[in-house]
């Protein structure tokens, strides 16, 4: 039986199913190749797998309901890792219709098409966004997610809603995993890790909104894909999870890190604050401790150079195909 991952080609994405591989998973990429950031590099993400007939590739919008029944006449699905989104805080304010339809529409087609085959687990990747701008510290899965201040943050909310009402009616399992600001190899262009290692590179000035206070709960992306194996390994009915690295980072400490790795000095363009930016991110991960055996293991003071090493061979010498 095979795992479908939605978004596979994507950075979270194609990192899972790197691990899946190599476990000997049977596994399925459904992928839309939009154009949020260039394509190109979601294609290099996937191909290596695809040439080698390790990942069968599908590509297309999760909200077309004939393309996800044509997948799962040909595949035998059984668990679904659903990835796909629209992501980004500030792109949300711009294209709220957008993120409606592809993070609530488009979640709701893959439950539909999950309760009609018999999917036997649903994992669900959620964001740390949900909680909104909450004053308790750090978040708890049982804290009231009712302040989102942002489209994105709310349609994702409301795609946590959607994966329990399908849970309750039709008793499909489903885990939430709230993913807290990832980032690692094959970073997402917008994210501030790769921005500021980037521009520094370049020689260019970071825009940092607001007095670079703001603190996140910076996770790198290999941890948060054990937790993703560690909830296919888990029985549950219905579950809410963060994953994140349980510390916070100020944005000048952030800063500080990246130019020690990349040995440059950063020149800083300081700009209001944005709107949409909550000022922290903090996960307790007791939950994903007892449930899914979580235990991050890359802190960001190893993550960042890696981060770099990463950008210095696939991105800043062309190898990515930019």
């Amino acid at each position: 039986m095979a795992i479908l991952v939605t978004g596979g080609a994507g950075f979270i994405g194609s990192t899972l199913l790197d691990r899946l591989v190599a476990q000997g998973a049977d596994a399925v990429c459904w992928d839309d190749f939009n154009d949020y950031y260039d394509p190109r590099r979601k294609r290099a993400n996937i191909a290596p797998l695809v040439e080698r007939k390790k990942v069968r590739l599908y590509s297309g919008d999760i909200c077309d309901a004939a393309l996800g029944e044509e997948i799962f006449r040909k595949e035998r699905i059984e668990t679904i890792v659903h990835l796909a989104a629209r992501a980004g805080v500030r792109h949300s304010l711009q294209h709220p219709l957008l993120y409606e339809r592809v993070n609530c529409g488009g979640t709701t087609a893959l439950l539909e098409l999950a309760r009609k085959n018999g999917v036997k687990r649903f994992i669900f990747g959620s964001t740390s966004s949900a909680y909104g701008a909450t004053k308790r510290i750090p978040f708890t899965e049982d804290d009231p997610a009712d302040a989102q201040v942002s489209p994105y943050a709310a349609s994702k909310r409301a795609a946590e809603l959607l994966c329990r009402a399908w849970h309750e009616i039709y008793g499909l399992p489903v885990i939430c995993l709230r993913f807290f600001t990832v980032y690692g190899p094959r970073g997402r262009p917008d994210m501030a890790v790769f921005l500021f290692t980037d521009a520094m590179e370049h020689g260019r000035p970071i825009d940092v909104y607001g007095d670079g206070s703001s603190r996140r709960d910076y996770t790198f992306v290999e941890d948060i894909v054990s937790g993703i194996l560690g909830a296919l390994r888990a029985e549950f009915g219905f579950e809410i999870v963060n994953l994140g690295e349980s510390r916070t980072v100020e944005l000048r400490r952030l800063i500080e890190l990246i130019a020690q790795a990349t040995g440059k000095t950063p020149q800083i363009n300081r700009l209001p604050p944005a709107a949409g930016d909550v000022p922290i991110t903090f996960a307790n991960i007791e939950k994903a401790r007892r449930l899914l055996g979580y235990n991050p293991g890359f802190p960001i003071e190893n993550g960042v150079p890696l981060f770099v090493e990463w950008y210095r061979k696939t991105v800043h010498d062309g190898r990515d195909g930019m």
